[in-house]
């Protein structure tokens, strides 16, 4: 195996690790999100909470698209050199 190759290998598990933790953050904020709210004036503070937490959810999801995107171009890029590498030995 290359050196060059094994930096691929080490640069996608960090992708992997990082998409796997934003994935997670971006649950966990999710998870307490209300579908509808019904308010009267004693309860408004919930209303601005939810405002608050769909905007980091906002903000959240290009990153994790991106993210999501070049993780998947890079496992294409990892796996086609392996074949190549692996086909190259056998002759």
């Amino acid at each position: 195996m290359s050196p060059s190759f094994e930096w691929l290998l080490i640069s996608e598990g960090s992708l992997t690790v990082i998409l796997v933790v934003l994935l997670i953050y971006r649950s966990t904020l999710t998870m307490h999100e209300d579908d509808q709210l019904f308010l009267d004036e004693s309860e408004a503070h919930m209303a601005k909470d939810q405002v608050e937490l769909m905007s980091k959810v906002n903000k959240l999801t290009p990153i994790v698209k991106v993210l999501g995107a070049v993780w998947g171009v890079a496992l294409v890029v990892v796996a086609s050199l392996a074949v190549y590498q692996g086909l190259t030995r056998v002759q």
